[in-house]
């Protein structure tokens, strides 16, 4: 299941703080926050995804995901190879090496790691 844009965002904010109180999370967003009924209604959808849970303390509820960001990132990536490349990862690495500009020496070090992962599956 896919966050929307703005779940995504407090997903990121929650990600980095790894758990937190309503405030904290409002604390968190760039100005113009957004209302405290937005951001409850982005965690209730979240929570019914199952991307985050709360423990109760009171009145107040404190906050942490479900989901590893490396997790969320890998499914998107992997989602988008397929959808945008034929499900082929080769394609998808022309294409991000063609139009991102990398640096000779971003080239490199993506060559570095690619010769990496080779010896590992040897």
């Amino acid at each position: 299941m896919n966050l929307s844009n703005a779940e995504e965002q407090l997903m990121q904010i929650l990600w980095k703080q790894e758990k937190a109180f309503m405030k904290d999370l409002i604390e968190a967003y760039p100005e113009p926050r957004p209302a405290t009924t937005t951001v409850a209604t982005l965690l209730k959808r979240m929570q019914d995804k199952d991307f985050v849970d709360y423990v109760q303390y009171g009145r107040s509820r404190e906050y942490f995901p479900l989901v590893k960001k490396k997790d969320y990132f890998a499914r998107q990536v992997n989602g988008m190879i397929k959808n945008f490349f034929n499900d082929s990862a080769a394609q998808f690495a022309s294409f991000f090496t063609k139009e991102t500009d990398l640096s000779p020496q971003e080239l490199e070090d993506l060559k570095k790691l690619i010769d990496e992962r080779l010896k590992l599956k040897k």
